[in-house]
Protein backbone atom coordinates (compact mmCIF):
# COMPACT_ATOMS: atom_id res chain seq x y z
CA UNK A 1 0.00 0.00 0.00
CA UNK A 2 1.26 3.46 -0.90
CA UNK A 3 0.64 6.35 1.44
CA UNK A 4 2.19 9.59 2.45
CA UNK A 5 4.58 9.54 5.35
CA UNK A 6 3.38 7.66 8.43
CA UNK A 7 3.48 11.06 10.14
CA UNK A 8 0.48 12.42 8.28
CA UNK A 9 -2.48 13.39 10.49
CA UNK A 10 -5.16 10.76 10.91
CA UNK A 11 -7.77 13.31 9.83
CA UNK A 12 -6.38 13.08 6.27
CA UNK A 13 -6.72 10.21 3.80
CA UNK A 14 -3.84 7.92 2.85
CA UNK A 15 -4.94 6.42 -0.49
CA UNK A 16 -5.16 2.64 -0.32
CA UNK A 17 -3.74 1.43 -3.63
CA UNK A 18 -0.88 -0.92 -4.57
CA UNK A 19 1.49 1.76 -5.80
CA UNK A 20 5.28 1.29 -5.49
CA UNK A 21 6.75 2.24 -2.12
CA UNK A 22 8.50 5.33 -3.49
CA UNK A 23 5.14 6.77 -4.65
CA UNK A 24 3.67 8.92 -1.88
CA UNK A 25 0.15 10.32 -1.81
CA UNK A 26 -2.23 12.03 0.59
CA UNK A 27 -5.62 13.70 0.43
CA UNK A 28 -6.54 16.39 2.93
CA UNK A 29 -9.96 16.86 4.50
CA UNK A 30 -11.66 19.99 5.84
CA UNK A 31 -10.54 19.32 9.42
CA UNK A 32 -7.81 20.90 11.50
CA UNK A 33 -7.09 24.28 9.93
CA UNK A 34 -7.34 27.97 10.69
CA UNK A 35 -10.14 29.04 8.33
CA UNK A 36 -13.53 30.04 9.69
CA UNK A 37 -17.15 30.28 8.65
CA UNK A 38 -17.99 28.69 5.31
CA UNK A 39 -14.32 27.78 4.85
CA UNK A 40 -13.84 26.00 8.17
CA UNK A 41 -11.37 24.84 8.67
CA UNK A 42 -8.55 23.41 6.52
CA UNK A 43 -9.24 25.29 3.32
CA UNK A 44 -6.31 25.26 0.88
CA UNK A 45 -7.94 27.22 -1.95
CA UNK A 46 -6.59 30.74 -2.38
CA UNK A 47 -9.28 31.69 -4.91
CA UNK A 48 -12.53 31.03 -3.06
CA UNK A 49 -12.95 34.16 -0.90
CA UNK A 50 -11.29 32.93 2.29
CA UNK A 51 -8.99 35.12 4.36
CA UNK A 52 -5.52 35.10 2.77
CA UNK A 53 -3.79 34.73 6.13
CA UNK A 54 -5.88 31.68 7.00
CA UNK A 55 -5.09 30.00 3.67
CA UNK A 56 -1.40 30.76 4.10
CA UNK A 57 -1.52 29.24 7.59
CA UNK A 58 -3.19 26.09 6.28
CA UNK A 59 -0.70 25.74 3.43
CA UNK A 60 2.20 26.11 5.87
CA UNK A 61 0.71 23.33 7.98
CA UNK A 62 0.38 21.10 4.91
CA UNK A 63 3.95 21.86 3.87
CA UNK A 64 5.24 20.30 7.12
CA UNK A 65 4.32 16.88 5.75
CA UNK A 66 5.70 17.30 2.23
CA UNK A 67 9.20 17.30 0.75
CA UNK A 68 8.60 20.71 -0.87
CA UNK A 69 5.87 23.24 -1.65
CA UNK A 70 3.31 21.73 -4.05
CA UNK A 71 2.96 23.00 -7.58
CA UNK A 72 -0.43 24.73 -7.31
CA UNK A 73 -2.17 24.73 -10.68
CA UNK A 74 -4.58 27.43 -11.88
CA UNK A 75 -7.39 24.99 -12.63
CA UNK A 76 -9.83 26.00 -15.37
CA UNK A 77 -11.86 22.79 -15.93
CA UNK A 78 -9.91 22.11 -19.10
CA UNK A 79 -7.80 19.27 -20.45
CA UNK A 80 -4.26 20.68 -20.46
CA UNK A 81 -1.58 18.55 -18.79
CA UNK A 82 1.87 19.93 -18.03
CA UNK A 83 5.27 18.43 -17.29
CA UNK A 84 5.81 19.82 -13.80
CA UNK A 85 9.57 19.27 -13.96
CA UNK A 86 9.83 22.41 -16.08
CA UNK A 87 7.47 24.56 -13.99
CA UNK A 88 8.48 26.75 -11.08
CA UNK A 89 5.28 28.71 -10.45
CA UNK A 90 1.53 28.41 -10.71
CA UNK A 91 0.46 27.44 -14.23
CA UNK A 92 -2.93 27.24 -15.94
CA UNK A 93 -3.63 23.53 -16.32
CA UNK A 94 -5.81 20.76 -14.92
CA UNK A 95 -3.28 17.94 -14.92
CA UNK A 96 0.43 17.53 -14.27
CA UNK A 97 3.09 14.82 -14.29
CA UNK A 98 6.58 14.56 -12.83
CA UNK A 99 9.57 12.24 -12.86
CA UNK A 100 11.50 14.41 -10.42
CA UNK A 101 11.80 13.00 -6.91
CA UNK A 102 10.36 15.29 -4.26
CA UNK A 103 8.30 17.30 -6.76
CA UNK A 104 4.77 17.50 -5.31
CA UNK A 105 1.75 17.61 -7.60
CA UNK A 106 -1.57 18.91 -6.29
CA UNK A 107 -5.21 19.20 -7.32
CA UNK A 108 -7.75 21.27 -5.40
CA UNK A 109 -11.31 19.97 -5.31
CA UNK A 110 -14.69 20.41 -3.62
CA UNK A 111 -16.83 17.95 -5.66
CA UNK A 112 -14.70 17.47 -8.80
CA UNK A 113 -12.83 14.19 -9.04
CA UNK A 114 -9.09 14.09 -8.27
CA UNK A 115 -7.32 11.30 -10.17
CA UNK A 116 -3.90 10.11 -8.99
CA UNK A 117 -1.69 8.17 -11.40
CA UNK A 118 1.62 6.32 -11.22
CA UNK A 119 3.51 3.65 -13.13
CA UNK A 120 4.21 0.24 -11.63
CA UNK A 121 7.95 0.93 -11.54
CA UNK A 122 7.58 4.13 -9.52
CA UNK A 123 9.34 6.34 -12.08
CA UNK A 124 6.54 8.82 -12.88
CA UNK A 125 3.43 10.16 -11.16
CA UNK A 126 0.55 12.29 -12.38
CA UNK A 127 -2.58 14.03 -11.19
CA UNK A 128 -5.75 15.27 -12.86
CA UNK A 129 -8.54 17.58 -11.73
CA UNK A 130 -11.61 16.05 -13.35
CA UNK A 131 -14.96 17.73 -13.14
CA UNK A 132 -17.48 16.88 -15.84
CA UNK A 133 -16.11 19.50 -18.23
CA UNK A 134 -12.55 18.29 -17.81
CA UNK A 135 -13.56 14.66 -18.14
CA UNK A 136 -15.53 15.36 -21.31
CA UNK A 137 -12.66 17.44 -22.72
CA UNK A 138 -10.14 14.65 -22.13
CA UNK A 139 -8.14 15.68 -19.06
CA UNK A 140 -7.49 12.05 -18.08
CA UNK A 141 -6.35 11.25 -21.61
CA UNK A 142 -4.00 14.25 -21.50
CA UNK A 143 -2.52 13.18 -18.18
CA UNK A 144 -1.94 9.60 -19.33
CA UNK A 145 -0.33 10.77 -22.56
CA UNK A 146 1.97 13.14 -20.67
CA UNK A 147 3.26 10.28 -18.53
CA UNK A 148 4.75 8.64 -21.64
CA UNK A 149 4.35 5.14 -20.24
CA UNK A 150 2.41 2.21 -21.70
CA UNK A 151 -1.09 2.48 -20.19
CA UNK A 152 -1.06 -1.13 -19.03
CA UNK A 153 1.80 -0.18 -16.69
CA UNK A 154 -0.24 2.53 -14.96
CA UNK A 155 -2.32 2.53 -11.78
CA UNK A 156 -5.01 5.05 -10.90
CA UNK A 157 -6.69 6.16 -7.70
CA UNK A 158 -9.97 8.11 -7.62
CA UNK A 159 -10.20 10.52 -4.71
CA UNK A 160 -13.23 12.03 -2.96
CA UNK A 161 -15.83 13.56 -5.31
CA UNK A 162 -19.55 14.16 -5.46
CA UNK A 163 -21.28 10.80 -5.61
CA UNK A 164 -23.75 9.35 -8.06
CA UNK A 165 -26.67 9.77 -5.65
CA UNK A 166 -26.13 13.53 -5.34
CA UNK A 167 -24.77 14.86 -8.63
CA UNK A 168 -27.74 16.18 -10.57
CA UNK A 169 -26.99 17.45 -14.08
CA UNK A 170 -28.85 18.59 -17.16
CA UNK A 171 -29.18 16.83 -20.52
CA UNK A 172 -26.27 18.80 -21.96
CA UNK A 173 -23.88 17.02 -19.59
CA UNK A 174 -25.17 13.59 -20.58
CA UNK A 175 -24.94 14.56 -24.25
CA UNK A 176 -21.32 15.71 -23.86
CA UNK A 177 -20.35 12.16 -22.90
CA UNK A 178 -22.88 10.11 -24.86
CA UNK A 179 -21.82 11.80 -28.09
CA UNK A 180 -18.31 10.43 -27.56
CA UNK A 181 -19.04 6.97 -26.20
CA UNK A 182 -22.07 4.70 -26.19
CA UNK A 183 -21.22 3.20 -22.80
CA UNK A 184 -21.29 6.63 -21.14
CA UNK A 185 -25.08 6.41 -20.89
CA UNK A 186 -24.59 3.80 -18.16
CA UNK A 187 -23.20 6.54 -15.91
CA UNK A 188 -26.44 8.58 -16.00
CA UNK A 189 -29.74 7.80 -14.30
CA UNK A 190 -32.88 9.73 -15.21
CA UNK A 191 -34.32 11.77 -12.35
CA UNK A 192 -37.30 13.41 -14.06
CA UNK A 193 -37.92 16.84 -15.56
CA UNK A 194 -35.03 16.29 -17.95
CA UNK A 195 -32.46 15.92 -15.17
CA UNK A 196 -30.01 13.08 -14.55
CA UNK A 197 -27.83 11.78 -11.74
CA UNK A 198 -24.27 11.47 -13.03
CA UNK A 199 -21.58 9.09 -11.79
CA UNK A 200 -18.24 10.88 -12.20
CA UNK A 201 -16.34 7.86 -10.92
CA UNK A 202 -17.87 5.56 -13.51
CA UNK A 203 -17.15 8.06 -16.28
CA UNK A 204 -13.52 8.24 -15.18
CA UNK A 205 -13.23 4.45 -15.00
CA UNK A 206 -14.67 4.17 -18.50
CA UNK A 207 -12.10 6.62 -19.82
CA UNK A 208 -9.26 4.82 -18.09
CA UNK A 209 -10.45 1.45 -19.40
CA UNK A 210 -10.58 2.75 -22.97
CA UNK A 211 -7.05 4.07 -22.58
CA UNK A 212 -5.88 0.63 -21.44
CA UNK A 213 -5.28 1.48 -17.75
CA UNK A 214 -6.34 -1.78 -16.05
CA UNK A 215 -5.93 -1.03 -12.34
CA UNK A 216 -8.23 1.62 -10.88
CA UNK A 217 -8.75 2.01 -7.13
CA UNK A 218 -10.59 4.34 -4.77
CA UNK A 219 -13.79 6.19 -5.54
CA UNK A 220 -15.51 5.39 -2.22
CA UNK A 221 -15.80 8.90 -0.71
CA UNK A 222 -18.70 11.26 -1.54
CA UNK A 223 -17.94 14.91 -0.79
CA UNK A 224 -21.62 15.90 -0.85
CA UNK A 225 -22.75 13.26 1.64
CA UNK A 226 -19.99 13.76 4.24
CA UNK A 227 -20.09 17.38 5.36
CA UNK A 228 -17.94 16.73 8.42
CA UNK A 229 -14.95 15.58 6.37
CA UNK A 230 -15.29 17.23 2.98
CA UNK A 231 -15.99 20.57 1.34
CA UNK A 232 -18.73 20.43 -1.30
CA UNK A 233 -19.51 23.31 -3.65
CA UNK A 234 -22.76 21.69 -4.78
CA UNK A 235 -23.93 21.30 -1.18
CA UNK A 236 -22.75 24.59 0.32
CA UNK A 237 -21.97 27.09 -2.45
CA UNK A 238 -19.26 29.23 -0.83
CA UNK A 239 -16.83 26.70 0.58
CA UNK A 240 -13.19 25.66 0.80
CA UNK A 241 -11.06 23.20 -1.15
CA UNK A 242 -9.28 19.98 -0.24
CA UNK A 243 -5.96 19.00 -1.82
CA UNK A 244 -5.00 15.67 -3.35
CA UNK A 245 -1.21 15.34 -3.56
CA UNK A 246 1.25 12.87 -5.06
CA UNK A 247 5.03 12.75 -5.39
CA UNK A 248 8.03 10.44 -5.72
CA UNK A 249 9.94 9.99 -2.50
CA UNK A 250 13.50 11.25 -2.48
CA UNK A 251 16.38 8.82 -1.96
Amino acid sequence: MSAASARIPSRWIAPDWPAPARVRSVITTRRGGGSRGAFASFNLGAHVGDDDAAVAHNRRELRRYLPEEPLWLRQVHGARAIDADGETEETEADAAVTRCRGRVLAALTADCLPVLLCDDAGTVVGIAHAGWRGLAAGVIESAVAAMRVAPERLLAYLGPAIGARAYEVGPEVRAAFADCSADAAQAFRARGQGKFLADLGMLARQRLKRLGVPRVHGGAHCTYADGERFFSFRRDGATGRMASLIWLERE
